[in-house]
């Protein structure tokens, strides 16, 4: 086996790649990457009943949206092939009969009603059921017999009797089980496909894989593992169990509870980058204060002693504040070109330049999907309340807002050469004449042009997109607005 550091990210097809998936796969990749190892892709689809059409297809487009190039694969090759567990089926049966010919596993014939009435009994008597080993004992002439009668058969782990296992962890250390509460594992299928312990096993060895990230709800499972790599013979990998990723209210993300998946945040307006930064950061720390971080970086600074015991906690209001980041590191002209889709959602006016709007929002924006809501009102003036005039901070009432938009109307409709700079210098000529804050002029103009608290850019920058025309026009109607009060 080489001294190379080699991890593999091996997700079953079941269609949905969800942020612990894709935590996984992204802390196997920095490990790799790390020590300029290897990352590999295995697809694990021997569970044929979870299995959904066109779900390999979903975990190569994820992989690649999220920067994870896998150097061995089912699409990429390598000397370790086939990656897809599917096609790997006779290594598992040769496998599990030579650990049979050593002792550590036995044949099962047991019918499922059989096993059923057995598990019936011991909840019926408050016992906890475990397999009764009825298969354990037969001789090699009955377990010929029966293979030679083509009888339905299992093939299971023979677990020590006594004793403990122990196993060392990369993160929570130590870990150690008795032995008893052990139950022989299925490591053969009656269908001939092997567990998902049991090829996980052998696929781990057979393609020499170092390190194995797993979430630490598979910590009670790690001694059957060792103890199969120690009744082949086999070098045990570093396991790496990770803490579970739970919402603020503490319950675990889950598809059944409707918590987003990667493509699903993708899909939602948040860039891949800022994602795949935020789930690094889930569970683990690099030591330091600095928290936005490119691919480069998270390959060079990632460390297992960074990884925490403790649940991570999936806060949205940290992705949404890490997406603005993104979104304001960008150039202008890939901004306004991830916007446009979501502009024109809201805007079908071919005379409004969009551009200028980007640059705007570019400034504001946390998350994509929320700029169709924050500026659909250049399409239309939304029907307002005209509460919306008073404002506290911004000193302004109904009846002052009425004056100073009465006023600003005169002066804007004076001004020839139509731009934000234009506007804004005459507005605060205005104000310094009528001795009132600067606030009183602006906030009127910028609650009558857009008929929102909120918009994403201010009153002059806003009536530059709009154009002279239609911010004279909202202005009518802002002033008949107070007057209709009044």
């Amino acid at each position: 086996m080489s001294s190379e550091t080699r991890t593999r990210y091996a997700p079953s097809p079941t269609g949905y790649m969800h942020i612990g998936n894709l935590r996984t796969a992204l802390y196997e990749y920095l490990i790799a990457k790390k020590s300029g190892g290897s990352f590999i892709l295995r697809i694990e689809d021997t569970d044929q009943e979870r299995y959904e059409e066109g779900a390999v297809d979903v975990i190569y487009k994820t992989l690649k949206m999220a920067g994870l190039r896998y150097d061995e694969g089912p699409d990429a090759g390598g000397r370790f092939g086939p990656y897809i567990q599917s096609e790997r089926k006779p290594l598992y049966m040769q496998y599990a009969q030579k650990l049979a010919e050593l002792g550590g596993a036995y044949y099962c014939f047991c019918s499922r009603e059989r096993l059923a009435e057995a598990k019936e009994k011991a909840e019926a008597a408050g016992q906890t059921y475990k397999y009764d080993r009825h298969c354990l004992h037969l001789s090699r002439e009955e377990i010929a017999s029966r293979l030679a009668n083509r009888l339905p058969f299992v093939i299971r782990q023979k677990m020590p009797d006594t004793g403990s296992t122990s196993f060392e962890d990369a993160v929570y250390g130590t870990i150690t089980v008795e032995n008893s509460i052990l139950e022989d594992q299925v490591l053969i299928k009656s269908d001939g496909l092997p567990t998902y312990n049991f090829a996980n096993v052998v696929d781990d060895h057979l393609m020499e894989i170092t390190h194995v990230v797993r979430g630490n709800e598979y910590l009670s499972s790690a001694p059957k593992y060792n103890l199969l790599y120690e009744a082949f013979g086999w070098k045990v990998p570093t396991y790496v169990h990770v803490p579970m990723i739970v919402k603020p209210t503490g319950q675990k993300l889950s598809k059944r509870s409707g918590d987003p998946s990667f493509e699903d945040l993708v899909s939602m307006g948040y860039l891949t980058e800022a994602v795949v930064n935020f789930v690094a950061l889930l569970g683990w720390s690099p030591g330091s204060t600095q928290e936005i971080f490119a691919m480069k970086e998270l390959e060079q600074v990632f460390d297992i002693k960074g990884i925490s015991k403790s649940p991570a906690v999936f806060d949205i209001n940290k992705l949404n504040w890490m997406n603005g980041e993104y979104i304001r590191k960008m150039a202008p002209e890939e901004f306004h070109r991830i916007a446009l889709p979501y502009l024109q959602k809201a805007i079908s006016n071919k005379s409004i330049r969009l551009e200028k709007l980007s640059a705007l929002l570019q400034l504001r924006t946390e998350v994509l999907s929320t700029i169709p809501s924050s500026v659909d009102f250049i399409e239309a003036l939304p029907d307002y309340d005209i509460s919306m005039f008073e404002h506290k901070k911004m000193k302004t009432t109904r009846e002052n807002s009425l004056v100073n938009l009465k006023s600003a109307l005169k002066v804007l409709e004076e001004i020839s050469e139509w731009d934000s700079k234009a506007i804004y210098d005459r507005l605060m000529e205005l104000a310094a004449q009528m001795e009132v804050k600067n606030s009183q002029i602006l906030w009127p103009v910028r609650t009558a042009i857009s008929g929102k608290d909120v918009t994403p850019g201010g009153a002059t920058e806003i009536a530059e997109i709009l154009g002279r025309e239609e911010t004279l026009r909202r202005i009518r109607i802002g002033i008949e607005k107070l007057e209709g009060i009044n």
